[in-house]
């Protein structure tokens, strides 16, 4: 009897973890900077493409930015916070160059990038990205940033996060993959309340 009690066990842990890796549907983008235009000076016609393209997206952990440029015309550093206020490009935080630059989101956090083409910052190539963590965060707002509404008009304002969007126009889907703990504390707790039951 003893040894039936345990094989139920053992079908009812087998059944609740496929049943947990089935349903989790779980994705990241990577988002090319700037959509369609790449990594360069903004025009005069649109200035604040780098804010407001960074304003339209939800970052989040697992997330990567790809910053595409010539090579010899161009770079992309990443830079502190005061640095990027004040478009230091001295003693970069990192140094990407080769032209398809891929930036993994590994912590939440503000991220400030710029070009790292003296004056190019000043004329606003530069890129602040805000992820949030597990909690609800209110990042401060960034210096150069038009707000939302003139940033994007056509776009109605509502409370609260906006959904994940499965099929995002400058995103790819990839696999992000979340800590088995949670999935296995879960799985735990439910299995623990069968078994006393049986």
């Amino acid at each position: 009897m003893a040894s039936l009690s345990i094989s139920r066990c053992k079908i009812w842990y087998a059944l609740q973890l496929y049943l947990l890796i089935q349903t989790t549907k779980i994705s990241c983008y990577q988002y090319k900077v700037g959509d369609l235009d790449s990594w360069t000076v903004p025009s005069s016609a649109n200035p604040h493409v780098y804010s407001k393209w960074s304003n339209n997206h939800n970052f989040t952990i697992g997330d990567t930015v790809l910053f595409l440029y010539p090579p010899s015309q161009d770079s992309v550093i990443q830079v502190t916070a005061q640095n990027y206020k004040t478009c230091n490009i001295q003693d970069p935080i990192l140094t990407m160059n080769n032209g398809n630059s891929v930036y993994n989101i590994t912590s939440p956090g503000l991220f400030y990038f710029t070009s790292g083409v003296p004056g190019h910052c000043q004329k606003l190539q530069k890129l602040r990205i805000a992820v949030p963590g597990n909690g609800t965060f209110v990042f401060p707002p960034d210096d150069d940033a038009v707000s939302p509404i003139a940033a994007s008009p056509s776009y109605p304002t509502v409370s609260g996060p906006m959904p994940m969007q499965e099929n995002a126009p400058s995103a790819s889907p990839l696999t992000r993959v979340y800590p088995i703990f949670m999935s296995a504390a879960t799985v735990f707790f439910t299995s623990a309340m069968v078994i006393g039951s049986i």
